[in-house]
């Protein structure tokens, strides 16, 4: 069954990403020459990602089940989720490695000389609590595992919702004929979530406004200016990871990485407006399946990878522990880097596609790496909200490219559809 169509395409969609591109540009300028109003409209971009977080959970479960349930043979499930993971652990290592290699190169902390005795870390406690509760690997797997089937649509946990789903939609696709019925229901209801959705994304403008808005009235454009160096390098290091390392794989696998980033221009806008992966996490389930994935697919492979293959968030850990390290004069050698590498390959996984949490999981990376002092990262706390931006960005790219790259794999890609919808290679 095909997700609905959605009529935000064609002049619809290109009219509202014009409005979203108007929204995101006249709230940089309200908040530039009228912070004081622009901190009062953080209402609206919180208020947007709620919306799109309510509807989350309904559109895995259904997504992921009906897709389960019309596949003929379960192991084709395994196979996808199997292959899905080998994706994830290759290119959220590589993000890594590329993050560490970049630092080391340019070395943005470089010169600094900042005394961790002299930090202000009181601003960063909230956040090495919360990365001292839940953040154990153990912890992790278990919280895959919600109280009651209900508590998985309540928690906001991903991974818990995408347990059920699939739970329910083997046990639907064992039921033979007799789960026809339920299956018709699911796919219906798929088509009524998909329409919440797409009522929500027409907010979708003022959300991208009151959030940017915030951002730039709550910390200023010096912000941008100030260690601009590692924002500088985050940001370079992560158009190179797309554009090189991504688009080589999408090279690969028969279309254009920019291509791909034109078809997105709509989900990549509102995740910048709103600093946030999630809040467009349905409108990507539903372009990549128009683009030619299969829906079993796309409902295993995106919902995953909000988890396990966040790519931007990645780049950044690596990079700002190391930019730490430097800014403090702390002498890391290879092998303690390579320590840091592991203990984020473990950390990262997880962390969910919203703001904050790029943070939380560096500061659970660092608080395992003694010889880094936790408290330096009361140094980018200003403006990781900036690099939250660029990070939620990449981690949406890197999910589109992976679903395509499966779907393929899978030998579930409708090529013709990829190309009339992407163009040619």
């Amino acid at each position: 069954m095909a997700i609905p169509s959605s009529p935000s395409h064609g002049v619809r969609g290109h009219t509202l990403y014009i409005q979203v591109l108007v929204a995101v540009i006249a709230g940089i300028a309200v908040g530039a020459f009228f912070p004081n109003t622009a901190t009062m409209l953080r209402p609206l971009g919180d208020g947007f990602v709620k919306l799109i977080k309510m509807v989350i959970a309904p559109v895995i479960f259904l997504t992921v089940c009906t897709g389960i349930a019309s596949m003929s043979d379960m192991k084709q499930t395994g196979r996808v989720a199997g292959k899905a993971m080998l994706y994830f652990l290759c290119f959220s290592t590589l993000a890594l490695a590329v993050g560490m290699a970049v630092a080391n190169i340019a070395r943005p902390g470089a010169g600094m000389h900042i005394q961790p005795a002299s930090l202000d870390t009181s601003s960063v406690t909230q956040f090495v609590q919360a990365a001292a509760h839940g953040h154990s690997f153990q912890d992790f797997l278990l919280q895959i595992i919600p109280t009651t089937t209900a508590s998985a649509f309540t928690s906001g946990e991903i991974l818990q919702v995408l347990l059920v789903a699939i739970l329910f939609g083997v046990s639907l696709a064992q039921m033979g004929k007799t789960g026809e019925s339920v299956l018709s229901l699911f796919r219906s209801l798929t088509e009524l979530v998909f329409g919440v959705v797409r009522l929500v994304m027409y907010l979708a403008p003022i959300g991208a406004f009151g959030a940017m808005a915030f951002t730039i009235g709550k910390f200023g454009l010096g912000a941008i200016v100030h260690l601009a160096g590692l924002v500088l390098a985050f940001y370079l290091t992560s158009i190179m990871f797309v554009c090189v390392i991504l688009g080589a794989v999408a090279r690969f696998s028969g279309f254009r990485i920019l291509r791909l980033l034109a078809y997105l221009r709509e989900e990549l806008l509102i995740v910048l407006g709103t600093s946030s992966s999630e809040s467009a996490l349905p409108g990507l389930m539903e372009k990549m399946e128009q683009a030619g994935c299969a829906q079993g697919v796309v409902g295993l492979v995106v919902p995953m990878g909000y988890s396990f293959n966040l790519d931007g968030t990645n780049i950044y850990m690596t990079l700002a522990a190391l930019f730490i390290a430097q800014a403090t004069d702390v002498h890391l050698s290879f092998g303690e880097q390579l320590a840091l590498l592991l203990v984020a390959m473990v950390s990262s996984k997880g962390a969910a596609g919203v703001t904050g949490a790029g943070f939380i999981t560096l500061a659970a990376t660092l608080s395992v790496v003694p010889s880094v002092p936790v408290g330096g990262m009361a140094l980018i706390l200003g403006i990781d909200r900036f690099m939250s931006e660029c990070r939620s960005l990449t981690n949406l790219i890197g999910n589109a490219v992976a679903t395509i790259v499966v779907s393929r794999w899978e030998n579930a890609l409708d090529t013709k559809k990829l190309q009339e919808t992407l163009g040619p290679r």
